[in-house]
């Protein structure tokens, strides 16, 4: 073994839904000795109209809450499992006693974290046991602070002392431990985020997330026809990008690679030789031929637009203007201005409480000539650093958009050149991606 490569792999709940998905993912780790410290997931759906295990455990605590019984629900989820080692061959492993004091801490109300944690927790040693790896419980390693903020110095230093005195391990994700040993999971993210921290705590040389797709489109498939894929991509470009939706991996996901420089591949399960998407720190190969990487977009949003004669000249008139919403605990998206014009975009959902309030504040603070509200906002985002130093780039979305007749709302784009962001009405979102998706690709 080259112990100067360490690869930390997370395998999302589609790889691991089954006895075949497991063989595959055994497969996948085995192939490559420096595959060390895996991250599992729950058993996730097998079909369509399947149910996730984790779902199924949200069910049988919401039962015990109500002091009902658990007991089919239960039995289904041990069901699950047992169809897993069966299919595996492991005639001399079980998990009877793990699922004896499962059943027994839900049906004592020991809460959803805990309930749901388990699906990971068994999965986990499921795997371990198949793959001749050590077992690590993640509640014993990863650890939450009083007010149930990520200690991240705390279990940066207990994981990584530990991981040094194990060659190799599996780790299950989505959970850690509270200061007095109850179970809290992760908020958003799960395994991506315990993926992330094992990674960094035994300073890996890549993380590989694997999942049931083939890494990053550069489009939402559901809009554009095949999207071409993303083989390379910034952790920057990332942010820009699942910040408008796209949700292959969520920022936060990675927030403990990053800062430490861990290139992530996101790899498909199913498809293992597919080449995927690696994410970078920073990268000196651009897509000459596309010149962008990526498109996305999101709906909900709305404008606030203030006209005032001479509001260039007037002094403190934006700090006002922003004074009032942060007042209403408000936060906005951009703020696209002109000479006589500001304009604040923050997501419609935020006005419902407040709106008329806030027109009447703003009117009092700034005196504006005109203030009106406009809806049905959608932003689109054109993504890629090669677009810098790249001439024409904003036309070509510009002549892209208007070539199929749709009317610009708003245009802002950043100095750094990485992005350009368009507001169109929301029932011209799909239109106005696949337009620009074909000015750059096709």
């Amino acid at each position: 073994m080259n112990r100067d490569h360490v690869k930390t792999v997370k395998f999302g709940g589609s790889s691991l839904s089954d006895a075949n998905q497991f063989k595959k993912v055994a497969d996948i780790i085995l192939s490559d000795e420096n595959r060390r410290y895996v991250v599992p997931s729950a058993p996730g759906k097998r079909y369509k109209d399947d149910v996730k295990v984790t779902d199924m455990l949200y069910k049988c605590n919401a039962l015990a809450e109500k002091d009902e019984s658990i007991d089919v629900y239960f039995d289904g989820i041990k069901k699950r499992y047992n169809e897993i080692i069966q299919g595996l061959g492991m005639t001399e492993f079980s998990l009877e006693e793990e699922f004896e004091t499962v059943k027994k801490n839900i049906k004592n109300k020991s809460g959803s974290d805990y309930a749901a944690s388990r699906g990971e927790y068994l999965n986990g040693k499921i795997l371990a046991a198949y793959l001749g790896y050590e077992f690590i419980d993640a509640a014993d390693v990863i650890f939450f602070k009083e007010d149930g903020r990520f200690d991240e110095d705390k279990t940066n230093a207990v994981l990584k002392g530990l991981l040094k005195t194990h060659d190799k391990a599996v780790i299950p994700g989505f959970y850690g431990s509270n200061p007095d040993g109850t179970i809290r999971t992760f908020s958003r993210g799960g395994s991506d985020i315990t993926g992330s921290i094992v990674a960094r705590a035994c300073d890996a040389d890549l993380y590989e997330n694997w999942t049931d797709v083939s890494g990053f489109l550069m489009a939402d498939p559901r809009i554009v026809e095949n999207p071409k894929p993303i083989e390379i991509i910034t952790y920057r470009e990332l942010r820009e990008l699942s910040y408008m939706g796209a949700t292959v991996l969520h920022e936060d996901a990675i927030f403990p690679v990053r800062t430490v420089g861990i290139p992530v591949q996101i790899k498909n399960t199913n498809d293992p030789d597919a080449p995927g998407t690696l994410i970078v720190p920073k990268t000196d190969v651009v897509d000459t031929e596309h010149v962008i990487t990526g498109i996305a977009g999101k709906k909900n949003f709305s404008v606030i637009t203030l006209e005032q004669d001479m509001m260039n000249s007037a002094i403190g008139f934006g700090r006002k203007v922003l004074e009032v919403f942060e007042k209403h605990g408000m936060v906005f998206e951009h703020l696209p201005s002109g000479i006589d014009t500001m304009s604040v975009v923050l997501g419609t959902g935020q006005l419902e409480r407040c709106r008329d309030e806030l027109v009447n504040e703003l009117c009092r603070a700034v005196e504006p000539d005109c203030i009106y509200i406009e809806d049905n906002l959608a932003l689109l985002a054109v993504v890629g650093r090669g677009m810098v130093g790249e001439r024409g780039t904003a036309a070509r979305v510009f002549n892209a958009i208007a070539k199929a007749g749709i009317n610009l709302r708003m245009i802002d784009q950043g100095s750094s050149e990485l992005n350009i962001i368009v507001g169109v009405n929301e029932k011209d979102l799909d239109n106005a991606m696949k337009a620009i998706y074909e000015e750059f690709v096709k």
